[in-house]
């Protein structure tokens, strides 16, 4: 059992394997090239959900970290998430019956409402569609706040703007990493730096393929009126945070990829606003800022969580924010010579990893 460990990466995953790997009694030490939470994590939407999943067995292993977000919750009360619950209207007929249809057969609980009842449950929406899914068990959570929040508690030794720079590798074990001030040894390293992840791995002879799958982040300016529930509409996602800002993802559809064009953040963020006024029939509704970020997600769109090699573990993934909490738990757990989590046994690193 490792007696000190080295993070890289101090977004939600990193900052969340800090929190468990302390409290499970290693000494934890976090590297990050700038600040904490301001690569992915400090861009992301903060959904926290298993109706959005590429497999049943994706879905269950949300399932599983919506259940670790409660138990987090339970330690970190001030900012546990706010389970507002879904409204998803993403698509109608065909589209509507089978989304119905599949949440359904995995035992998601996904209510259907008319329109009459989404008007109640949002009154602000302009045109209310003829049909949604509730799903009242999901949530969001301020993902900036709860990764400081995660490292405050951890008691780990952060350290910020110090980038690695390779992986010290000796006799096939890794002991941990060279920076610009020189080196940093530990019993075991984990790489949780997201799309800095596949140049860190290269030297030491592995390729791990990635997508290119940037997003822009667009926050209004705060309104007065209240946005009851996150919604997924065929447009985007929306939802309100405390300060009254509306947030949107200004490229469509979770996941999407580098075809859609983001030369021009900022008329992207325009559109975006711009459908949100027509959404809520608010005209004076105006953008604040937005964000460009790049989502970490490995080339066949799955987490990959797990041990690599002697000494090294990987921590890549998109939803970073839903799986966070399970996947600190876990992986803390395994590299503390806990046993292997059997929800992980899909995700492990070796299905992407090849030798160069």
């Amino acid at each position: 059992m490792p007696q000190s460990v080295l993070i890289i990466g101090a977004g939600i995953i990193g900052a969340s394997l800090a929190f468990h790997l302390a409290r499970a009694g290693a000494k934890v030490t976090v590297l990050e090239s700038a600040s904490p939470a301001s690569a992915a994590s400090g861009r992301s939407f903060g959904w926290i959900n298993a109706s959005f999943y590429a497999s049943p067995a994706h879905h269950h292993l949300r399932v599983a970290a919506m259940s670790a977000h409660h138990r987090l919750a339970a330690v970190l009360s001030d900012h546990a998430p706010n389970w507002q619950g879904t409204l998803w209207f993403e698509h109608e007929g065909q589209g509507f019956d089978q989304k119905a249809e599949e949440l359904a057969a995995l035992g998601y609980p996904a209510t259907p409402v008319t329109r009459a009842e989404i008007a109640k449950l949002e009154p602000h929406l302009a045109n209310p569609p003829a049909q949604a899914l509730h799903i009242a068990i999901e949530g969001a959570v301020d993902p900036v706040a709860l990764t400081r929040a995660l490292l405050a508690a951890s008691g780990a030794k952060i350290l910020s703007g110090i980038a690695a720079k390779s992986l010290i590798e000796n006799g096939g074990q890794i002991k941990g990493v060279r920076t610009a001030i020189g080196p940093f040894s530990a019993d075991h390293t984990v790489l949780a730096a997201g799309i800095a992840t596949p140049a860190l791995l290269a030297p030491i002879g592995l390729d791990l393929p990635m997508l290119a799958r940037p997003g822009i982040m667009v926050y209004s300016k705060p309104v007065g009126w209240r946005v009851n529930h996150i919604l997924v509409t065929p447009d985007q996602e929306i939802r309100q945070d405390p300060s009254g800002a509306l947030l949107a993802p200004g490229v469509a559809n979770h996941q999407a990829d580098a075809s859609e064009s983001i030369a021009v953040p900022s008329a992207m963020a325009e559109a975006t606003i711009h459908r949100l006024r027509a959404r809520f029939n608010a005209p004076d509704l105006t953008l604040d800022r937005f964000a460009l970020g790049y989502r970490p997600v490995p080339a066949d769109g799955l987490p990959l969580i797990g041990t690599v090699q002697p000494g090294l573990s990987l921590a890549v993934m998109h939803s970073g924010i839903t799986l966070s909490a399970l996947a600190g738990e876990a992986l803390a757990a395994e590299i503390m010579g806990q046993g292997e989590h059997p929800l992980l046994a899909d995700f492990r690193p070796g299905r992407l990893l090849k030798s160069l």
